[in-house]
């Protein structure tokens, strides 16, 4: 069995590379580009900070790739983790999905399983954003013995669904011919404006949508709050004020109801996006005393 066939890179898919370098020469930090095999193909991560700190895994929303820590990594390794930003497989980045096919949720933990074998991490903590934050909840519920706790910074899918109307306007991203201008579109609306985001990330992440081979996004439905109530690990969520992509303070609230024990926040003044951009202080700062106050019980 094969997964998404790989082809030559085309024009603009070398420009995203590129892009994706030069995003990554951004990080105030030294980075150590680290791939590993599975049975669906080389994963690429990112790492930085201490090797003997804890790992925690960066897991990046749809689309954004693992250069989209640039504002967070440095921070989270200053305070002595191992940062293992990972690009997820099938999806834009240095990942590359010419293995076995993920076929559902399952598989696609099943590949974070391997990962982290290889990455030789026994347990670590996992931050993720958007739909990396799914992915991360899932795993921590797939594995609860290898999580020790876990960040969901403006997570989707997990407490409450999307938006309509955010649905209206993400339906675009999924008809043919994609563009990068289609991708700088939906960036702007949903983030308020470009000058709300970071200009080389957001050009990344059109490059990125319009042309880089991927395969079919693996979701599922929102864990059920019967077995939300199973989770392990302690459990932050912040969440973007100004999100379109779902009601701030509705997903905050169903997140308290079905974790009471979890410590809930809306970041002012952030957009879905740019959480981890914009809201990078708030989130740096709340991300790393979570991490410590845990590593204290």
């Amino acid at each position: 069995m094969s997964g998404t066939p790989v082809r030559p890179p085309s024009q603009r898919t070398a420009a995203f590379l590129a892009a994706y370098d030069a995003l990554l020469a951004r990080w105030p930090v030294p980075v150590e580009a680290v791939t590993v095999r599975t049975a669906h193909g080389t994963t690429r991560i990112n790492a930085c900070g201490p090797r003997d700190g804890r790992p925690l895994v960066l897991l990046h929303g749809g689309g954004a790739t693992s250069t989209t820590w640039f504002a967070n990594a440095a921070a989270w390794a200053g305070a002595g983790h191992r940062v293992l930003a990972v690009d997820l497989i099938g999806d834009p980045g240095r990942s590359v999905h010419d293995g076995a096919p993920l076929g559902g949720v399952p598989g696609l933990l099943g590949w974070l399983d391997a990962v982290l074998d290889a990455l030789g991490a026994t347990e670590a903590d996992l931050c993720g954003h958007s739909y990396g934050a799914w992915i991360a909840l899932e795993y921590a519920l797939h594995a609860p013995a290898r999580v020790g706790r876990l960040a969901l910074l403006d997570p989707t899918q997990c407490f409450a669904g999307f938006r309509p109307g955010y649905l209206l306007h993400a339906l675009p991203l999924f008809l043919p011919r994609r563009t990068p201008a289609r991708a700088r579109r939906y960036l702007d609306w949903e983030s308020g404006g470009s000058g709300h985001l970071d200009p080389d990330w957001r050009e990344l992440y059109a490059l990125g949508y319009a042309d880089f081979p991927a395969s079919r996004v693996v979701t599922g439905p929102r864990p059920a709050p019967a077995r939300l109530r199973t989770l392990v690990p302690p459990v932050l969520t912040l969440l973007a004020e100004h999100s379109h992509t779902h009601d701030a303070r509705r997903v905050a609230a169903a997140a308290r109801s079905a974790l009471p024990t979890a410590t809930v926040a809306v970041v002012p003044d952030t957009a879905h996006h740019n959480l981890p951009m914009t809201g990078a202080a708030r989130v740096n700062e709340q991300v790393a005393a979570f991490l410590a106050d845990s590593a204290r019980t």
